[in-house]
């Protein structure tokens, strides 16, 4: 027999290429046993039965091959919501949050508005905003129905009622004028980019991860955008790369939004920009 301290001490020497070893042994014990982390060490002698060595060893095995932890498990917190993900959407990142906290931070409070996450993904961020403020009205695109259904599944299963989602590429099916706030994290890294070969990323789609030579194009769609489907005074909110800060406030700048800037994230790079429509 094999205890769950064993069997975990012999996983994160498995994994030691992973940035992250010891927690992601750990969470994958927790999807074979269906407990807490907490658990784990609590009872680290408790005894595996064959099936459960079993499972986790596989699921060990195809983490070390590259395999991201959160399609082995099919989950990732987000905003501390515990969210649907699959290999058709992109894995949300703990550094997104610096957009949903830029948003809160930045939109009213008190009053309700009509705010798009285009591109939505898995619904990360329109779930956290809707979440946050139930009295918002947040709409998610995607051009990818496959995405929709894991983003609609979260929203059921955190029974939030005040999301919308619908097919359709950026704002195309957006009327003029319409939205308060236009949000999103849309693909940014350059089509040859050598960290597409490295890491959890080469797990995901690829149309959720690059656009273009520069990586600019899918930014420059949005700016574009936003200058038509705002209203007056409405707000666009932006992740970018971590270099792109200022070619993204350009951009802004470009198609008439005005009171441009950005916020940096905890390593002090610039993460998110935004902008504001005249009016």
């Amino acid at each position: 027999m094999t205890s769950i301290a064993q069997a975990l001490s012999q996983a994160i020497e498995q994994l030691h290429t992973s940035d992250t070893p010891q927690l992601d042994a750990e969470v994958l014990m927790t999807r074979v046993l269906g407990k807490p982390r907490s658990h784990l060490h609590a009872w680290p002698e408790a005894q595996l039965d064959t099936e459960q060595l079993s499972r986790f060893e596989a699921l060990v095995m195809q983490r070390a091959s590259g395999q991201p932890v959160a399609h082995l498990t099919g989950r990732r917190e987000f905003w501390s919501l515990d969210l649907e993900v699959t290999a058709h959407t992109l894995i949300p990142r703990p550094e997104t949050e610096l957009l949903v906290e830029q948003a809160l931070e930045r939109l009213p409070a008190d009053r309700s508005i009509y705010i798009l996450d285009a591109g939505t993904g898995s619904g990360a961020i329109a779930l956290a905003l809707a979440y946050e403020r139930r009295h918002w009205q947040v709409f998610a695109s995607d051009r990818s129905p496959a995405c929709l259904t894991v983003a609609r599944n979260n929203a059921t299963r955190l029974e939030l009622t005040n999301i919308h989602f619908f097919t359709g590429n950026w704002c195309d099916a957006i009327a003029d004028h319409s939205l308060d706030v236009l949000i999103s994290n849309p693909p940014y890294i350059a089509e040859q980019d050598p960290h597409l070969v490295e890491g959890d990323v080469r797990f995901e789609p690829r149309s959720a991860l690059t656009a273009g030579v520069s990586g600019l194009d899918d930014l420059h769609r949005l700016a574009a955008a936003a200058s038509r489907v705002l209203k007056p005074g409405g707000q666009i909110l932006l992740e970018h790369g971590f270099d792109q800060a200022e070619a993204v406030r350009n951009l802004l700048k470009q198609y008439g939004l005005i009171e441009q800037g950005s916020a940096s994230d905890l390593a002090g790079h610039e993460r998110v920009s935004y902008a504001r429509k005249p009016g």
